[in-house]
């Protein structure tokens, strides 16, 4: 038996212990998906964090994408992608996939995880829950002559609404809410919305305490091409100056837009960190120095 490592495992549950108090009862909303999950690569250990989460009293709510499944069941089917001046049209025959692939394939996918350690979980669709409605997105475009005009890209939705009330009902019977991104048009017709702006509209309904994107980078880097030079704290006001000087590009731009709204909106913390981590979840909530980035008012 080494003693010293028995100490050691105590050393780290009294560091938690101050954390598991203050976060008891506390709404943390996580964004699940992409490579990050673990048939993609990520860590086996994230479903394993939030059923820590849940079961120390926090609540903990998952919000998902599928990019990489709907690309590959869009593939299996048939389906080419369509562009319109070089925008992705997400037509009714791709929207179907979207919803089968995202609800019935990755969502069912992460709630099994969940059952599977013992924990509870309820797979959602926000559509279907009425947790959340959109208004259809249009592009736009600039022509040769410098003028503008708008594009209809489809069933793509812009968040209008959040009623946060069936997602805390889920909450306060000891259940993780794993919500699919799809939103409820003003036509009754299914919606596809970026997952980390609906993570974002979702943890600003809930007033949560914390927002956190699981991404396959370290967080956000001065320089993108240097792990060494990782931000760990980054201050709302400083994200436009990143983002026009390029060192925040393509899909890091929705998740950092989508911590800071949601900072100035109410929401604590916000943080970007590696989901290929073991325990990333755990270490950056639960220990002082934490992982990745956050983003502070």
């Amino acid at each position: 038996m080494n003693v010293e490592n028995i100490i050691q495992k105590a050393a780290v549950l009294v560091e938690a212990f101050p954390y598991i108090r203050s976060f008891r009862d506390k709404v943390v909303v996580v964004k699940y998906g992409g490579s990050t999950l673990a048939e993609e690569g990520g860590s086996q250990t994230v479903l394993a964090d939030l059923v820590f989460m849940e079961t120390v009293g926090m609540k903990p709510v998952v919000v998902h994408g599928g990019g990489k499944e709907i690309s590959r069941r869009m593939k299996e089917a048939g389906v080419e992608a369509q562009f319109v001046e070089g925008l992705r049209v997400t037509d009714a025959a791709t929207m179907k996939i979207v919803e089968d692939t995202l609800f019935g394939v990755v969502n069912r996918g992460i709630v099994d995880g969940i059952l599977q350690l013992g924990g509870n979980a309820k797979g959602m669709s926000a559509k279907d829950a009425g947790v959340m409605g959109v208004k259809k997105h249009l592009r736009s475009v600039v022509e040769k002559d410098g003028s503008r005009r708008s594009v209809d890209i489809g069933f793509v939705g812009d968040v209008d609404w959040i009623d946060p009330d069936p997602i805390l009902r889920v909450c306060n019977g000891a259940t993780i809410p794993v919500i699919a991104p799809i939103g409820l048009g003003e036509d009754g017709e299914s919606y596809n919305v970026n997952a980390d702006t609906a993570a974002g509209e979702i943890a600003n309904a809930l007033q949560a305490e914390k927002l956190v994107f699981l991404t396959d980078v370290t967080g956000i880097m001065r320089d993108p091409r240097d792990e060494k030079s990782l931000l760990s704290s980054l201050h709302v006001n400083d994200v436009d100056a990143l983002i026009s000087k390029g060192t925040l590009q393509g899909g890091m731009i929705p998740k950092v837009r989508a911590c800071v709204r949601s900072v100035k909106g109410g929401v604590r913390k916000t943080h970007i960190i590696d989901g290929r981590i073991p325990h990333a979840l755990l270490l950056e909530i639960f220990t002082q120095e934490g992982i990745g980035t956050e983003i502070v008012q």
